[in-house]
């Protein structure tokens, strides 16, 4: 037994289950997805594409969409979430700019159309596959306004400093604004994404199976420790398992070898 609770005291803080403080755990209440399916996306609020020009979400209304909530300078989950989309597009039948379009939206104000261009241009240069430019947009906007659109989808983020914390999630729409589908991680099976275009296309609204958010947290200077991400969570829980497997394990051996002890003393 004195083996088993070495084990866990050395797995324990690898899991990193326990939380800083009250303040993270507030912090981490704010952060997250109340999906609003069926929900019309705030269509009319200005925001403003790579060139400059003023455009609102109500203008991409000829197929679905798949949109993205990021900002420029995340040093998480935004990358990740924005090379996966490329692989997966590169993998898909649907094709861009006639079965769907990409809108990206930041929520930092300080990201500018500029940047957007640039972080345009060095995505669709991953590109394996034919895609049109337009297919495609990096859109930014005033505080206000991007937090008013990521609101009529239930997308909640957290400034952080110069940072944010936020989701890993995509979000369906249909032509028409309507949210049809949430589809949580920073990783989409190629075959998922390719369905629910058909079903946000279709008008369908499809309640979400899978729920495992991924989170993008920075370092808090006041609690001198990072926010608890469900991605640690899970680990913890995984170690949990272990520890459970090896107690049982350990718990059989010793009955085992009691059992042999007796059969030999039997004899």
């Amino acid at each position: 037994m004195r083996k088993i609770w070495m084990l866990v005291s050395l797995l324990v803080p690898l899991a990193g289950l326990v939380p800083a403080g009250s303040g993270q755990m507030k912090e981490r209440a704010e952060v997250g997805i109340d999906e609003r399916l069926g929900a019309r996306v705030a269509l009319d609020v200005p925001l403003r594409d790579e060139s400059g020009a003023e455009v609102t979400l109500g203008q991409f209304d000829e197929r679905p969409v798949i949109l993205i909530f990021n900002y420029f300078s995340c040093p998480g989950i935004c990358p990740t979430m924005l090379n996966n989309m490329v692989s997966v597009v590169n993998r898909l039948e649907a094709e861009p700019g006639k079965d769907y379009d990409i809108v990206a939206v930041s929520f930092d104000p300080a990201d500018t159309p500029v940047l957007a261009r640039e972080k345009k241009a060095n995505y669709l240069n991953r590109m394996r596959r034919p895609f049109p430019p337009g297919a495609w947009r990096f859109l930014t906007g005033t505080g206000e306004n991007t937090r008013k659109v990521a609101d009529s989808t239930g997308y909640r983020y957290l400034r952080q400093g110069e940072m944010f914390a936020h989701p890993g999630a995509i979000i369906l729409l249909t032509p028409d604004g309507i949210i049809s589908r949430y589809i949580y991680g920073t990783s989409y099976v190629p075959a998922d994404v390719e369905m629910a275009i058909k079903e946000a296309a279709g008008g369908r609204v499809r309640p979400t199976i899978s729920r495992v958010l991924a989170f993008c947290y920075t370092y808090d200077p006041e609690g001198r420790t990072y926010v608890l991400s469900v991605t640690r969570l899970a680990g913890g829980l995984i170690l949990l398992l272990v520890v459970v497997f090896v107690v049982l394990v350990l718990r059989r051996s010793r009955r085992g070898t009691r059992s042999a002890s007796r059969g030999g003393d039997s004899e």
